[in-house]
């Protein structure tokens, strides 16, 4: 069956590691009749977490796809990971959702990851509702949790619900939208309905007006009604929360507990009733500056927001209809590279299983097989549109390693699987370092590389290991210096000869020229890495013809690629060739590329040469209470704290660290914050290094060159 535009409802789970996710998506979709036995996390067989590696850890890793029929509409669920090292399944679900649903758990109250998912609702621009579950349990406190959400996303969050008895015996909500109470049976699904007890008249009553208020707000006519008649109708009740809800004006708060199936149908009914549809939200922005309505009528525009590759089958290709209708066998274009994809079958998920359907209209989410050159972030558009659709921002990297294989034979292998990762994983990419002679791979955090490292060698057969990235350190020099060098070899017939002289000292822009040496030619080369080289040619009378210059220079961008200190680029150096020999018959550009190598060498060692290390500006935000135990542990890492400001619920702190201090940050500062502290960090300049830590990098590079 295809479900038209207005009855679609896309919502993704959201919330702390561990409060109930897929627990709650596993009854909804009981509920809705989709499946006849509820799952359990525990025993490893929901319809959501459908992996091994999930089975295994015992949580979600991925999101996952699940629709429901609930009365007149479709309900499609996105369950996604609580754990923040997989924020890229939560972004990508939240940019084709049209209501968050932000799950607490009722013993814990308002966890570090509901508020940084609260960011990204906000990123997005999601209508939100906000469920606390777990309401049955015996530590349960629903007020407490609610006084927490409203402290930290303000007087918005509006309770619609609340328990009666919370804790072991839960089995009855009050609910103030309806003015009912709900009593469950022992094994929990559908309640009956029964007068609320006069006990708690006042309050439901209470909670009542302020939800007709605000639902009056939006709508003039509605104002009009509620002043005149004091109420409003389940019609308008339902009107005017539905344009509070989609302007973010009110959040509602539901309670349940979802391993016993108690208040999951009564979510489900809102969201069907009341939260908006993909029509309802803004029209989808596009990188022409313009935006796309979800509108059945126009040319079909399908967007890919998840891309996984499951064995047997090859690529699975998740999307969101933003405009038109899909047919299966229909042929579209790849805004991205003008490649024509046939979407030959169209399926609907339930996690692993989908089922096979006709066709999908706009607003709809569906998953196909086999596009050969599309991936994540792209747009595909039936002939007469051409639009591209905005594609979704991920996260930064916080987190980098290097990676070594067991086997070098499995080199091509081992690249090819981690590319394979990152066209499904956008927050994990590779980076093949030419300067740190390494292969880099950057994630979200450790757990993220791990289950990357776990993904590659069980799919691939290929065993990696991780190991620390080498600095991208520099060298320079900090005074002038000469040096000369004469490269003589005879070997039978023509021999090798070239003698160079040249001075060295450290470059800046707009130096004078040396006044004890006649210029001839400047040349100022930008080097790849950063930085430049000063090639002044000074030789006057003809002691080395011109046309070994060149050699010279290649001679000494040599040794600069890999300098005589730690083998690190050397930069800015100004370099005067300004005497030398040369031979009618034995000189040659290797004999004076030869020579300028080792010259440069020579005179690099006594003028004073400095290594300089990567220094990283850090933007950390964190609680209060944290911030002292951050800054110590700053101080061990020879950071130089810029400044701090607050901002909103935290607080920032500027510092300036090196790079070298800096490996598996992300992990040091989340066991020291518990999880509540998240930063940001960019390449800031280049420094000295302490005398101390020069002569240990030094010492380090001679030892490595003995071992090689």
């Amino acid at each position: 069956m295809s479900f038209d535009s207005k009855h679609i409802r896309n919502v993704v789970l959201l919330g702390h590691s561990g409060v109930g996710k897929t627990t709650l998506a596993e009854a909804m979709l009981f509920e809705g009749g989709e499946i006849s036995r509820r799952g359990s996390v525990e025993e490893g067989n929901t319809v959501s977490d459908y992996t091994d590696l999930e089975h295994e850890r015992g949580g979600s890793l991925f999101a996952s796809l699940e629709h429901v029929s609930w009365k007149d509409s479709k309900i499609n669920l996105i369950d996604t990971p609580g754990l923040d090292d997989f924020v890229g399944e939560v972004v990508s679900s939240l940019r084709v959702a049209t209501t968050a649903v932000l799950i607490h758990n009722a013993k814990s109250g308002v966890e570090v990851g509901a508020e940084l998912l609260w960011e990204y609702i906000e990123t997005f621009d999601a209508p939100a509702i906000f469920v606390i579950n777990q309401v049955d349990h015996e530590k349960a406190d629903f007020d407490a949790t609610l006084e927490q959400a409203i402290a930290r996303f303000g007087n918005k969050v509006m309770p619609f619900q609340y328990p009666l008895n919370p804790g072991v015996g839960f089995n009855s909500i009050i609910d103030a939208l309806r003015m009912v109470m709900y009593y469950f049976p022992d094994g929990g699904g559908k309640p009956e309905k029964h007068p609320i007890p006069d006990a708690e008249k006042a309050r439901a009553d209470e909670m009542h007006r302020i939800i007709v208020e605000a639902a009056a707000e939006n709508d003039e006519t509605l104002m009009e009604r509620y002043f005149e008649e004091g109420n409003l109708s389940e019609e308008e009740l339902a009107q005017g929360l539905r344009i509070a809800i989609a302007q973010g004006q009110i959040i509602p708060v539901f309670c349940t507990s979802a391993s016993r199936d108690m208040g999951s149908g009564r979510v489900m009914g809102f969201i069907n009733d009341v939260c908006p549809s993909p029509v309802d939200r803004k029209p989808l922005p596009l990188t022409s500056g313009e935006n796309l309505a979800c509108d059945s009528s126009l040319p079909a525009t399908v967007f890919v927001y998840k891309t996984i590759s499951e064995p047997r089958v090859g690529l699975l290709s998740y999307f969101k209809v933003c405009s038109g209708v899909l047919k299966a066998g229909d042929e579209l274009t790849n805004f991205s590279n003008r490649t024509i994809e046939r979407f030959g079958q169209l399926f609907v998920a339930n996690g692993k299983d989908r089922v096979s359907v006709n066709e999908l209209k706009a607003g709809d989410i569906g998953v196909t097989v086999k596009l050969k050159n599309t991936h994540t972030n792209n747009t595909l558009n039936a002939k007469g549109a051409d639009h591209e659709i905005v594609p979704i921002s991920f996260p930064e990297p916080r987190v980098t390693v290097a990676v070594e294989q067991a086997n070098k034979n499995d080199m091509e292998k081992l690249m090819k699987a981690l590319h394979t990762i990152h066209e499904e994983d956008l927050t994990a990419s590779v980076e093949l370092s030419a300067s740190l002679k390494q292969t880099l791979l950057h994630g979200q955090g450790q757990l993220h590389l791990d289950l990357i490292k776990h993904r590659v060698e069980q799919a691939q057969g290929v065993s990696m290991n991780f190991v620390k990235p080498r600095i991208s350190y520099r060298e320079t020099i900090t005074k002038p210096a000469n040096a000369q060098y004469r490269h003589k070899k005879q070997t039978g017939g023509a021999g090798q000869f070239g003698e160079v002289h040249m001075r060295i000292d450290p470059y800046f822009e707009g130096m004078p020229d040396p006044s004890d040496l006649n210029v001839r030619s400047r040349d100022i080369e930008d080097l790849p890495w950063g930085g430049k080289l000063a090639f002044y040619w000074c030789v006057v009378g003809g002691s080395i013809d011109t046309k070994y210059s060149s050699a010279i220079k290649k001679g000494i961008m040599a040794k600069m690629e890999e300098g005589p200190l730690t083998g690190s680029h050397c930069q800015d150096i100004r370099v005067c060739v300004y005497d030398g020999k040369m031979h009618p018959v034995d000189s040659n550009d290797m004999a004076f590329m030869l020579a300028a190598t080792h010259a440069f060498k020579d005179a690099f060692r006594d003028a004073a040469p400095q290594i300089m290390e990567p220094l990283a500006d850090l933007e950390i935000l964190c609680p209060d209470e944290v911030m002292g135990d951050i800054m110590s542990d700053l101080q061990t890492r020879r950071a130089m704290v810029l400044g701090m400001d607050s901002d909103g619920h935290y607080q920032k702190i500027m510092a300036r660290a090196p790079q070298a201090e800096l490996y598996l940050y992300s992990s040091t500062l989340r066991s020291i914050s518990q999880g509540r502290a998240k930063f940001h960090q960019s390449f800031a300049e280049f420094q000295a290094v302490p005398a101390d830590i020069q002569q240990k990098l030094i010492e380090a590079h001679k030892h490595e060159e003995v071992e090689a």
